[in-house]
């Protein structure tokens, strides 16, 4: 339980995804710690935040991770245990090779997705 300073146990959360499922860990109005589990032959919309900042880390596994890099989608070699910054407004794009764990921190904007692909069927920007 957290008490009034705000310190104290979080509520995990396990959030189903349709390409496997997110744990947030830590969530305060500072930041975001998530860790995706990301299915094998799945994959996450082509997206972009307009004000999220975060960072990848591949955990394990093999996955594609396409990024607009100089106005073309570049696929990106991450191998397990390298990371990746997302400043705003750059696409991108995870395609899970094999099944992946993949760390994010980003800054606290859940809500923050703007869906330019997705083959779930999803569009436009994401709420929490």
């Amino acid at each position: 339980m957290t008490d009034t300073a705000g310190h104290g146990t979080f509520a995990v959360r396990t959030v189903p995804k349709p390409w496997g499922h997110e744990i947030i860990w830590a969530h305060t109005d500072r930041y975001v710690g998530k860790i995706l589990h990301v299915t094998a032959g799945h994959e996450l919309s082509l997206q972009y935040h307009v004000r999220k900042d975060e960072t990848i880390h591949l955990l394990s596994g093999e996955m594609r991770y396409l990024v607009e890099i100089d106005g073309r989608m570049q696929d990106v070699a991450l191998a397990v245990g390298e990371s990746y910054r997302n400043t705003p407004n750059t696409v991108h794009k995870m395609i899970a090779v094999t099944d992946c764990v993949v760390l994010e921190a980003s800054t606290p904007d859940l809500d923050d997705v703007v869906r330019l692909g997705d083959r779930y069927g999803r569009t436009g920007q994401s709420s929490p």
